[in-house]
């Protein structure tokens, strides 16, 4: 009999309230349930014009010590500052542009924001901890029902190719962007006309220009942080949050309740048939299955709009997907506060 090894995945979210111009909100310790080795936050928020918000983690080792507090994130929707803050390593841990590493197992956590300049006010925040294996994961079984196809949008990255070097030039970089951008239009949501009017005429999707701009990491100098992303959804009224799925059946509930999910992963172009190409590191949306369970997704690697919708066969996406040396799982999550999720055991 094969055993599975899964991911251990816990998801909680927290209620900060900030008041005046330089206010912080602390959470008290929150016990993992297991021994944790990583750790990501994510939020959504509204700034005004000069304001921003800081998040920190802090944890306590499963011997029992605590550690420093680290940085997870500076943060305006209007940028300046709109930053991660590399450099912060030590004998616990480091932070990775957007999740803490821990370099010994941690057993519970502390979470600080704290809110510079007046009319700060921060919707949601959540934290995932979690331990992934190295082992590659192996095929879940194939959900039920009929085939489900989300009437997503669909943006290429590669339209863009060349746009705005000064955040991150468009094309091959911005995945993240595009599949935000995509996900927003599903909802209805997003920048209006009036938003758009600094991108330029001939511009096929300025809605994903707009994206790449307003989660642009200045020390990253990338567009793939992955909380900025979904805090830049919040901006137009999403709920939203990063965590780790432990399976293609927990991928098809969210989509089977209407809602299209935003996946991580890296592959070789021989690992997942029909893609064509390699990546140390991709953001797609996860928009149906068929009948049979293949994966249907929107992915903004292909070379125009016309072949973003793609499938995958099952197994070679969640093998991809899942494994402890890729994101091992990682989603965001996007959707109208008013849309219920579906069940989950503790990791949404």
């Amino acid at each position: 009999m094969l055993t599975v090894d899964l991911a251990r995945v816990t998801f909680r979210r927290f209620a900060p309230s900030l008041t005046g111009p330089a206010t912080a909100w602390t959470s008290n310790e929150h016990p993992i349930g297991f021994e944790a080795t990583q750790l990501v936050p994510s939020w959504t928020a509204r700034t005004p014009p000069g304001g921003w918000i800081e998040v920190e983690l802090r944890a306590r080792t499963a011997s029992g010590s605590l550690t420093k507090w680290y940085v997870m994130g500076r943060w305006s929707e209007h940028g300046a500052p709109r930053t991660s803050v590399p450099g912060q390593g030590d004998g616990d841990g480091d932070v990775a542009v957007d999740t803490f590493v821990a370099r010994r197992p941690v057993a519970a956590y502390q979470v600080r924001v704290t809110a510079r300049g007046a009319g700060a006010r921060v919707a949601a925040l959540g934290v995932m901890a979690s331990a992934v294996p190295q082992r590659p994961s192996v095929p879940s079984p194939s959900g039920t029902g009929d085939a489900v196809d989300l009437a997503v949008p669909r943006h290429s990255q590669h339209e863009h190719s060349g746009h705005h070097p000064e955040w991150d030039g468009g094309g091959a970089n911005w995945c993240g962007p595009a599949s935000v951008a995509m996900v927003l239009g599903f909802w209805g949501r997003g920048p209006g006309d009036g938003d758009l009017t600094w991108v330029g005429a001939g511009d096929p999707h300025p809605v994903v220009d707009h994206a790449a701009r307003h989660t642009y990491d200045s020390s990253y100098q990338g567009t793939g942080n992955w909380p900025f992303n979904v805090a830049y959804a919040g901006r137009y009224g999403l709920a939203g949050f990063v965590t780790r799925l432990r399976s293609a059946l927990e991928l098809e509930a969210f989509v089977r309740a209407g809602i299209p999910v935003i996946a991580s992963l890296s592959f070789k172009a021989y690992e997942l048939p029909g893609a064509g190409y390699s990546t140390s590191g991709h953001i797609m949306v996860v928009a149906g299955f068929t009948a049979g369970g293949d994966v249907v997704v929107n992915d903004p690697a292909a070379p125009d709009d016309g072949r973003v919708r793609r499938v995958y066969p099952r197994a070679a996406f969640e093998n991809v997907w899942l494994r402890g040396t890729g994101s091992g799982g990682i989603v965001y999550v996007l959707h109208p506060p008013e849309v219920s999720l579906p069940p989950s055991d503790g990791n949404w």
